[in-house]
C-alpha cells in the first residue's frame, strides 16, 4: 500500500461503463455502475467476480483503451485519457507479441518506439530477460517458445519502460495447470524485486490469494460495482494448504457464487 496520505497509484471513482449498440434496433448495455476503488503504490491488487461482471473492462479503463460514461480513472492523481508509457500491459494470449521479431526484438520494441538510445534499450532488454529467466532464449522466436515462456517475454517487454503501473489481464488463464502454477512463482518473484504497482485480473480464487495484497471482488452485471475489498493477511511466500489460505479461499468462493446465483435469478 502507498505511504499514509500519499496519492493513490490508481483511483476509480463513481466509475460507470456504457456500451452503446452497434444498430439503431440494438440496446445500450451498462457493464459498470458506480465503481469505486483506490490502489496504492507498489500494491499488488487482484479483482475477482463472475463471468461477464466487468473485470476486463475495469483493465481498459485503467489503460485507457476505453473512456468512462460517468466518474473518473486517475492514475497518480490524473485523469486517464489514453494509453500511456506509466502503464504497462500483459495480455491474456500470446497474440500481442510479434511473431516476426525475436525474443530480444520484442523485448526491444517499446523501447525503440520511444526513441531510447541504443545503450539504453540494451541495457533495459538485458536487465529484464534476466529478470524473466530468457536470457538463453533471446535468439528465438514466438513460434519457438512454451505457452510459459511467451508470457514471460510479454512481461519482460513490459517492464522494459520501466512503467509505473503493470496491467495483467488473465495472463496464465490459457496455461496448463503446472506452467500456471510456475509462472504464479515467478511473477511472485518479479514483483517482490519490482515492486511495480501491479492491478491483476483473474477467475481463479486461488491465484488471487497467491499473488494479491488485497483482492477486489466485483457483483454480477449489468452494471457492475465493487463488491467488496478483501486484505490478503497470509505471509509470503504464500502456501495454499494452509488454513489460513482455505478459510479465506472458501469466504470469497462464497461471495462469488452468491453474485453467480444473483445473476443467473435476475
Amino acid at each position: 500500500m502507498g505511504r499514509e496520505g500519499a496519492v493513490a497509484a490508481i483511483q476509480m471513482q463513481r466509475v460507470g461503463k456504457r456500451f452503446e449498440p452497434r444498430h439503431a434496433d440494438g440496446l445500450a448495455y451498462e457493464a459498470l455502475a458506480g465503481v469505486d476503488l483506490a490502489i496504492g503504490e507498489g500494491e499488488f491488487l487482484c479483482v475477482l467476480g463472475p463471468t461477464g461482471c466487468g473485470k476486463s473492462t475495469v483493465m481498459h479503463l485503467v489503460a485507457g483503451f476505453e473512456t468512462p460514461t460517468e466518474g473518473r480513472v486517475l492514475v497518480a492523481g490524473k485523469p486517464v485519457s489514453g494509453p500511456g508509457a506509466d502503464r504497462g500491459m500483459v495480455f491474456q494470449n500470446d497474440r500481442a507479441l510479434f511473431p516476426w521479431l525475436t525474443v530480444d526484438q520484442n523485448v526491444a520494441f517499446g523501447l525503440e518506439v520511444a526513441h531510447r538510445t541504443p545503450a539504453a534499450v540494451r541495457a533495459a532488454v538485458d536487465s529484464n530477460l534476466e529478470l524473466v529467466g530468457l536470457t538463453g532464449h533471446r535468439t528465438k522466436f514466438p513460434r519457438e517458445l512454451s505457452g510459459g515462456m511467451k508470457q514471460r517475454v510479454q512481461i519482460a517487454r513490459a517492464l522494459a519502460t520501466d512503467p509505473a503501473i503493470l496491467l495483467m489481464d488473465e495472463p496464465f488463464a490459457a496455461l496448463d495447470a503446472q506452467t500456471r502454477r510456475r509462472m504464479q512463482e515467478e511473477l511472485g518473484r518479479i514483483w517482490a524485486v519490482s515492486r511495480k504497482t501491479v492491478l491483476f485480473i483473474t477467475h481463479d480464487i486461488g491465484e488471487a490469494i497467491w499473488l494479491g495484497d488485497r483482492i477486489a471482488v466485483m457483483t454480477h452485471g449489468p452494471a457492475a460495482r465493487i463488491k467488496e475489498v478483501i486484505d490478503v493477511d497470509l505471509p509470503r511466500p504464500r502456501q495454499n494448504m494452509t488454513p489460513g489460505f482455505v478459510s479465506l479461499y472458501n469466504t470469497l468462493d462464497a461471495s462469488i457464487r452468491a453474485e453467480s446465483e444473483a445473476m443467473h435469478n435476475a
